[in-house]
């Protein structure tokens, strides 16, 4: 990040880095206003990716997708990076859009995720067939040989994830069984996995 700032004047780059250090201080507290401080440094410095990146991040998570898809979408033709390909097909769900965000799933570039992006896209995938009324085939999305994992910071949403499509699909005890699988990895009670598995 400090590398790309340094392509700015002095001044600016203060400025901008003023307003991403606001973007993650109010991430979670405040996502509209970590929005706000979003669209100003891309205001600044809008030929950043990094500065595209952060603003577009901030736009989905205050639920302004269509923002975020236009802000991401930039910051991938700026630096060709693939790693918000999941964040840009949810967004298409959010804009009621399922089958573009299936598109997105199964483009090129899927091919070039990390491991925990690739996850994420699943589920998103995942997503976009319940949304499409494809219960079943929602299921089958989410099947994979990741979900014996219990180590990764990524199988906790992974099992709920798939245990919430189970119940989608009718397939309840099934749902419970995995409802507490992931109970097992949900140490810190993330979500209500141990209440779903009753």
């Amino acid at each position: 990040m400090r590398a790309e700032l340094l392509s700015l004047s002095a001044e600016n780059a203060k400025v901008v880095a003023r307003h991403l250090a606001c973007i993650n201080l109010y991430a979670e507290s405040d996502p509209q206003l970590a929005h706000k401080h979003g669209v100003a440094a891309a205001h600044h410095a809008g030929r950043l990716a990094v500065v595209r990146e952060s603003a577009g991040y901030a736009a989905y998570r205050a639920g302004h997708y269509e923002i975020a898809l236009k802000e991401l979408r930039a910051a991938h033709r700026i630096s060709g990076d693939v790693s918000m390909w999941p964040v840009m097909a949810d967004c298409e769900r959010g804009l009621g859009n399922p089958l573009k965000a299936l598109n997105l799933a199964g483009s090129a570039e899927v091919k070039r995720l990390g491991k925990a992006e690739e996850i994420e896209m699943r589920i998103v995938a995942s997503g976009a067939r319940r949304d499409l009324g494809e219960f079943d085939a929602a299921v089958v999305t989410l099947t994979c040989k990741e979900l014996t994992n219990d180590v990764e910071e990524w199988a906790l949403r992974l099992r709920y994830a798939y245990a919430d499509a189970l119940a989608a699909a009718g397939r309840t005890q099934e749902s419970k069984e995995w409802f507490a699988k992931c109970a097992e990895v949900d140490v810190d009670e993330f979500t209500d996995a141990s209440e779903r598995a009753l």
